[in-house]
């Protein structure tokens, strides 16, 4: 019986994951190790490891969804096993894919007659979307210019620097020259009247953002299409926009619907937006639609017949999950307008309620906008304070806040500033706290840059008794290399810093 004992009190042990031998084992980095280890081990390891990564919550750097509601989890998960391309297979979620179309394009006022399809389709983020959007506009212009007996070989797109970087990545990649409008300090996004002027006979089309990556504010589309409109009048083309609503395309049809910047003005003919920012599901869909069929050319659009039947296809990759297109059906059809009008209310109070609360502490100049997504940026009105944004970012870190810092795009890349992303889940409590913890920082960084200087003076005054002037060149040096430490870790090589789509 004693024995009997102690071999199960030893199973017992053995049995405690953190008593195995596998607690003791490196993880593989580098090649497929040759043994299996248990599932409960495998699983342990690496959601140990995974601690280590922040609370996605308190990522106020990401445009992205981190929270839904327990019955979308349930119904995402319960489909994470089908590939969303197998259309004969999953006729109903094909279907879902197609209301969620027609509802997101009758929002941005398609021409669409009751009970017609829109056109358009679910992509794997904005990214996919621009993508698809780009190459109808640029084979649709190659198609003009072919009829008319011209060259055909030299597109361009104009856009501001402000643009998101998969339109670089497009632009690149399909081999069409990006013109870009370039910033000012005092105007953060793209001028529509220089846009208008860069266009020529080889444009295939304009970009204009809805809802800039840098400060969340809407660029002027209704004042680019009638300077456009006046344009094309003039020079018998037929240039027309493209909108990257990517992060506020879910935003001002409920807080702002009688801004005018979708299918209501006549040169806008497709329209990308992130089902996974203010569409509020989680990574990985994203949507595009076109004005009518027409602006969609046929010889785009494939069709399969390998997994059953025949299947029309607009898509850069093939297989893709089907939970995020019917996580964003659940989000339609179950907060309808008025949910979303309520959330979206929500965060831009919440937004302006962080606003006023750094606006009070007289450090602050807001670069952000009132009419936008909800977005607070912001940066430093004093330069000469020893410490600046990028340390504010890093110090923020402690209290588990990722608030990222970072300079605006060309011509304005003089402009350092933070960013704070006002997500549904983003409560006013929150950014009470969020609040605070600034203002700790701030207290902090004051407190810690007075005593160097303090520490510094004093060595230079007994370094440099006789010598002014060298006390000058050394507090210069010592500065400069605090300076050179600081954007060591945020590098100025790094000209742009992208938003998720």
């Amino acid at each position: 019986m004693v024995l009997a004992t102690a071999v199960e009190a030893d199973d017992a042990v053995q049995s405690c994951m953190f008593a195995s031998r596998y607690m003791q084992t490196p993880l593989p980095k580098f090649q497929l190790p040759e043994r299996s280890v248990p599932k409960d081990a495998a699983y342990q390891i690496i959601n140990d490891e995974l601690m280590l990564d922040g609370n996605p919550r308190l990522n106020l750097a990401s445009f992205v969804t981190t929270w839904m509601e327990p019955e979308c989890d349930k119904l995402m998960m319960s489909a994470i096993n089908k590939n969303y391309v197998d259309m004969d297979e999953y006729p109903v979620t094909t279907d879902l894919q197609n209301r969620c179309v027609n509802m997101i394009a009758r929002l941005f006022h398609a021409e669409v007659e009751d009970g017609d399809q829109a056109v358009g389709v679910a992509t794997v983020g904005s990214s996919e979307a621009i993508m698809l959007a780009g190459l109808a506009f640029k084979r649709k212009w190659q198609n003009k210019m072919k009829a008319k007996g011209k060259p055909y070989d030299k597109p361009n797109l104009v856009t501001g620097s402000n643009v998101q970087v998969c339109w670089e990545k497009f632009a690149r990649y399909f081999e069409v020259e990006l013109k870009e409008v370039k910033l000012t300090e005092d105007y953060y996004v793209m001028n529509p009247k220089k846009a208008v002027e860069m266009v020529d006979e080889n444009t295939i089309c304009v970009c204009a953002i809805l809802g800039s990556t840098y400060n969340g504010e809407f660029e002027d589309v209704k004042t680019l299409n009638d300077l456009l409109l006046q344009k094309n009048e003039k020079t018998g083309w037929d240039t027309p926009i493209h909108v990257d609503a990517a992060s506020g395309g879910f935003v001002a049809p409920f807080i702002y619907p009688d801004l005018e910047w979708d299918f209501r003005l006549p040169l806008v003919r497709s329209i990308n937006v992130s089902g996974h920012k203010y569409g509020l599901v989680y990574a990985g869909v994203g949507w595009v639609v076109w004005r009518s069929k027409k602006d969609l050319p046929e010889e785009l659009i494939f069709h399969i017949n390998y997994l059953g039947a025949d299947q029309p296809t607009f898509t850069l990759n093939f297989s893709k999950g089907a939970s995020q297109i019917i996580g964003q059906y659940y989000q339609l059809i179950r907060l309808g307008f008025e949910g979303y009008k309520l959330i979206m209310e929500n965060c831009r109070a919440n937004a302006r309620y962080l606003t006023e609360i750094l606006e009070k502490t007289g450090r602050f100049k807001i670069l952000s906008k009132d009419v936008g997504v909800p977005v607070v940026a912001f940066s430093l009105k004093d330069k000469s304070l020893g410490h600046d944004e990028y340390e504010i970012s890093d110090h923020l870190r402690k209290f588990g806040w990722v608030v990222p810092a970072y300079t605006m795009a060309p011509d304005a890349q003089n402009v350092l500033l933070l960013r704070v992303v006002v997500r549904e889940d983003f409560s006013r409590t929150l950014a009470e706290r969020l609040a605070q913890n600034i203002e700790q920082v701030l207290q902090e960084l004051e407190a810690v840059h007075a005593q160097i200087n303090t520490v510094v003076k004093e060595i230079l005054i007994t370094e440099n008794e006789n010598d002014e002037v060298g006390a000058k060149e050394n507090s210069k040096k010592i500065h400069d290399k605090r300076r050179r430490g600081r954007h060591a870790r945020h590098p100025d090589s790094v000209d742009k810093t992208k938003g998720i789509c």
